[in-house]
């Protein structure tokens, strides 16, 4: 049963709170008067009015006044309802159950006294009081939950809309790519369309869901390995190393893809000469351990903007480090040494 269900009032409810709270009643003023025949009449005839009270003040004077912060109206208009009630509760018992009103009072009475009004409208104000504070909760439940879904709606959302922010520049430059190589009519093409092809069905239907196989990560990341060896073709060299079984490992989907397009699009695309990226994958228990280093461009401005450059960049990946893991799950290190940027992340893997 979902958690709405179980939140919200229904007519059955009211009821069932009701009759128990009526029975209650009846047994406690039975056992105090020796007198269960007397208890259920006069429940008989107060219980109505304690409902009215009830819903006058959750659903007419609140809303009315205390919603819109009318605190001294809310009061008077809450003291006028409950003497009215007191007057129709006096002359309801005197006519229909006894002459005798106020047995558990001080003295018998044969009008209305301030201290039975007191006493009756305190007694109204601790169930009116009660029921309110049930509603009050019932609503608070309620609109934490509406919060709670509304946050989950917005996490799902962020994280759809992080996981379609890979470059557009690398498909421009891969389809410009086929284009030379179609009018070249080199035997490269139909080998980069598949690979192109694969890639983009990848991306479009199969990284909806929060965790995703690691085999079907990697086999998309050497898809697009595979693309830009033939953009850079003998000036790009990749090694690629793969420790420990990765069969029923699940990860968050187009997060490893992040780091190796950043590793182009911040190494390979600005540098002149040969370049070398090296991509490890290893598992330790049930920790992925990705690292993949690039050489660092020789300028040195073009060196330090690398982790504040646009495009999907390191703080998009980390924003979905931080919305899909718990601190505990991962740890992300960034470091630049030896002329080499490097990242190195451990992640904690779902397993089938």
């Amino acid at each position: 049963m979902q958690l709405d269900k179980h939140l919200k009032f229904t007519l059955r409810h009211h009821v069932i709170f009701w009759l128990i709270y009526f029975l209650l009643n009846t047994l406690r003023w039975g056992n105090y008067f020796d007198d269960y025949v007397y208890s259920l009449k006069t429940n008989i005839v107060g219980f109505p009015i304690h409902m009215i009270l009830c819903y006058l003040n959750i659903f007419i004077l609140m809303p009315r006044f205390v919603f819109r912060r009318k605190y001294f109206l809310y009061v008077v208009f809450l003291i006028a309802s409950l003497l009215t009630m007191v007057f129709i509760k006096f002359n309801l018992t005197y006519y229909l159950v006894s002459t005798n009103i106020w047995p558990e009072g001080p003295e018998v009475i044969q009008n209305v006294t301030f201290s039975y009004a007191v006493d009756m409208m305190i007694g109204e104000l601790y169930v009116t009081t009660f029921v309110t504070a049930i509603k009050i909760t019932m609503d608070w439940l309620q609109e934490q939950k509406r919060v709670t879904a509304l946050e989950k709606v917005q996490l799902e959302t962020e994280l759809l809309f992080l996981r379609t922010q890979i470059s557009p520049h690398f498909f421009f430059n891969t389809l410009n790519n086929i284009y030379s190589l179609a009018i070249e009519k080199s035997n490269k093409t139909p080998k980069l369309i598949l690979r192109l092809s694969e890639l983009m069905r990848y991306l479009l239907y199969e990284t909806k869901s929060k965790r995703q196989s690691l085999e079907k990560e990697i086999i998309c990341i050497q898809n697009y390995l595979d693309l830009e060896q033939i953009r850079y073709g003998n000036k790009l060299k990749i090694d690629t190393n793969i420790t420990g079984d990765i069969s029923d490992k699940k990860i968050a989907p187009i997060l490893l893809l992040s780091f190796i397009e950043n590793s182009f699009k911040h190494g390979a695309n600005k540098i002149t000469g040969d370049v070398k990226i090296d991509i490890d994958f290893k598992i330790v228990e049930n920790f992925l351990y990705f690292t993949v280093s690039n050489p660092l461009p020789e300028t040195p401005n073009l060196s330090e903007n690398i982790e504040n450059s646009s495009g999907i960049g390191l703080t998009n990946v980390k924003k979905r480090l931080e919305l899909g893991y718990k601190n505990e799950d991962y740890s992300l290190n960034i470091e630049k040494k030896n002329k080499l940027f490097i990242v190195t992340l451990k992640i904690k893997c779902n397993e089938d």
